[in-house]
């Protein structure tokens, strides 16, 4: 099957890759749900990471993420980012959209990733679209805008919110013209990132899944590999490079 797959990548003329939180675990981050442990198990995620959440009690939002950045700070990329960057150097035809946060595709060496919900070593306006490098992990005070005044928030998107123009126009593009398509580390649950996969198949793309567990998308999925993205794309690797 490795091996199917790699003629598929080499004989391909666009491929679109989606990521999700899978792949950054294996490098120490927890997943989006994992990550409320200690003083975050009293909090379920959805209260936390919206806005709402942040009007009401912005200090408790901006010390659980400033807690998430620092998990991100102390991370390096592991093999699945760097086999990925890796494929996009070799076949430059390859588009990455990522569901995470964290940038470690771009610390792999990545070009041009599609941040589909953001990014959350930066903070953001919600009036008038200021985005800026957070620049210290551990401060509890909330920055404001150079031009409104008002908090920034983490540059993230949250629940209840629409994907960034942007990403979304970019992301469509990519799985439109690619005819091998990549979901990797993705439980393929949060919509509408899941539904990437479904356009994919309408336009007739073959269909790649990577996951240790099945997902919605398993029973649809043309190949199936139910080991973790490192593994897999090591083995990958040696039919391909």
């Amino acid at each position: 099957m490795y091996a199917d797959v790699a003629s598929l990548i080499k004989a391909s003329k666009g491929i679109a890759i989606l990521t999700g939180s899978g792949v950054s675990a294996e490098s120490g981050i927890p997943t989006f749900r994992d990550a409320q442990i200690g003083l975050w198990e009293q909090y379920k995620p959805e209260e936390l990471a919206t806005q709402q959440a942040f009007s009401q009690n912005p200090k408790i939002v901006w010390d659980w993420y400033q807690w998430r950045r620092q998990l991100v700070a102390e991370s390096q990329p592991n093999d699945a980012h760097n086999l990925i960057a890796q494929l996009q150097k070799s076949y430059p035809f390859t588009r990455l959209i990522t569901q995470n946060v964290d940038g470690l595709h771009q610390a792999a060496g990545s070009l041009d990733v599609i941040e589909f919900h953001g990014n959350i070593t930066t903070n953001k306006c919600n009036v008038c679209q200021h985005v800026e490098v957070n620049s210290d992990n551990s401060s509890d005070a909330i920055p404001h805008c150079p031009a409104c005044n008002i908090m920034l928030r983490p540059g993230v998107v949250w629940f209840g919110e629409s994907i960034p123009p942007r990403a979304s126009k970019l992301s469509i593009m990519a799985v439109k013209n690619c005819d091998l398509f990549f979901s990797i580390g993705t439980s393929s649950q949060v919509h509408p990132a899941a539904g990437l996969a479904d356009l994919a198949r309408q336009n007739n793309a073959t269909i790649v899944e990577i996951n240790p567990n099945a997902t919605p998308l398993s029973s649809s999925a043309d190949f199936v590999f139910q080991e973790s993205a490192s593994k897999t794309l090591k083995f990958l690797a040696q039919h391909i490079f």
